[in-house]
């Protein structure tokens, strides 16, 4: 077999068999094959896509390729959460604890944010001492003994995504919705949970910017799940705006800690539910209007508080600041920006624009490695579709290099647009996806 005539036959826009697959991930990963001929057959992919059985094998092989997690020998259905990205995307440090204080063990391992996209372990490290690194024992003895860990991942889950993810990224192959459809679900696959929940994200921020975008990606997630015999299900989610109002690691942790205590926005605390609402319909607790009861009383009688304090304290982490986001260390300062020009709308918020901005205060990085200004973010007073009048305060900035300031409001002004007309406010959940089909929420 040879790599050449794999590549000329995904060119030619036919299907590779199982053994191809195998043959051309199996020797990158090995280093027997060529970054340019990987690179050559991730183009070819690009343009003519691949069958949902091919991104079924593709998924498996990646999966396959590092280390796998054996969770069957903790209690109960063991329930995963995916987002595909965002700005403000902080549900997992929410929705985490809501499921675990139902009775269901969430053994959860997430990833940290690259570009305009936050991650959960970012912000997890936010909160003092916490650690993100335990060794397999420690992250079976504490969903054991709390129901509840969210540990970074291993750099051997799915190795073979690392490698490819490296050279999508630079070979302007990575939207394409069977390269993230098996670069999501064969670290998912790998993490070895009874069930998985998606939320893949649409608008502005996300990967998907349209509806049937968002829906092609989710069903083929959902098959590849189903077909590795995981319960999979998907909401479509809405990113036209951030979720809350906090963008930057400390300032969302202190978000979710609100949501937690029933204090928190509106759009946050009801997406959590829905999400929390549909984990537990995964592990089997019910339909889904009792989860979702479930889920507010958690939220509600504060046990799912709690049960995140346990978690944090449990890897190290200083719980005073949860129950206190006044004592996070602040940034040394902050700068608002005001409306120029008419009184109107916010009409256009661009929410990548927005997370770019947060980037260049400090709150995220631009390439692995970089380090990351736990303090730095933005608060938004003012979002997509409010009434705005000159001089009202849109966001304030904070950072710890005023320098940083010119150049992330010339980036948050520049997604920014103030009509007279109010536009229509977008749901924050557009669909559920099943192996049964798509309910259009």
């Amino acid at each position: 077999m040879r790599m050449y005539d794999i590549i000329a036959k995904k060119r030619d826009g036919a299907a590779l068999t199982e053994a191809e697959i195998a043959f051309a991930v199996n020797g990158y990963v090995a280093g027997e094959i060529p970054d340019y001929q990987m690179s050559a057959l991730l183009m070819a992919i690009y343009l003519r896509g691949m069958t949902d059985a091919e991104t079924v094998t593709l998924t498996e092989v990646m999966a396959r390729s590092g280390e796998q997690v054996d969770l069957s020998g903790l209690p109960g259905v063991k329930v995963d959460k995916h987002s595909t990205g965002g700005v403000g995307d902080k549900t997992t440090l929410a929705v985490a604890p809501i499921v675990a204080a139902c009775g269901v063990p969430v053994a959860k391992m997430s990833g940290r944010g690259l570009g305009h996209t936050g991650g959960t372990i970012d912000k997890m490290e936010a909160v003092p001492g916490t650690r993100t690194s335990l060794s397999q024992q420690e992250f079976f003895d504490q969903v054991r003994r709390i129901g509840l860990a969210v540990i970074g991942q291993s750099g051997q889950i799915a190795a073979a995504d690392k490698k490819i993810y490296a050279l999508r990224d630079v070979t302007a192959t990575v939207g394409c919705i069977p390269l993230i459809a098996s670069s999501i679900m064969s670290k998912k696959l790998a993490a070895g949970s009874d069930a998985i929940l998606l939320d893949v994200t649409m608008g502005s921020g996300a990967f998907m910017q349209d509806l049937d975008s968002a829906i092609e990606l989710a069903r083929l997630m959902v098959s590849i799940g189903t077909a590795h015999g995981r319960r999979t299900a998907a909401l479509i989610t809405d990113m036209d705006k951030p979720l809350g109002r906090n963008v930057g690691n400390a300032l969302e942790v202190a978000e979710s800690m609100a949501v937690l205590q029933g204090c928190g926005p509106a759009d946050l605390t009801a997406v959590c539910l829905q999400l929390a609402a549909n984990m537990l319909a995964l592990a089997g607790r019910g339909d889904l209007r009792s989860c979702r009861a479930r889920a507010e009383r958690a939220l509600h009688d504060g046990t799912a508080f709690e049960k995140c304090c346990q978690m944090f304290a449990a890897q190290g982490g200083d719980t005073r600041v949860l129950r206190d986001p006044g004592l996070f260390a602040g940034a040394k300062y902050s700068y608002d920006l005001t409306v120029r020009g008419e009184a109107g709308y916010i009409t256009a918020n661009d929410v990548e624009k927005i997370g770019n901005a947060s980037v260049l205060l400090g709150a995220g990085r631009l390439k692995k490695g970089d380090a990351i200004d736990p303090a730095a973010g933005i608060t938004l007073h003012k979002k997509l579709g409010d009434a705005v009048r000159p001089g009202d305060v849109l966001c304030t900035f904070y950072a710890n290099d005023p320098a940083l300031f010119a150049a992330a409001e010339q980036m948050y002004r520049s997604g920014l647009v103030i009509c007279a007309q109010k536009p229509a406010d977008p749901p924050l959940v557009y669909a559920r996806v099943t192996a049964a089909g798509v309910e259009r929420l």
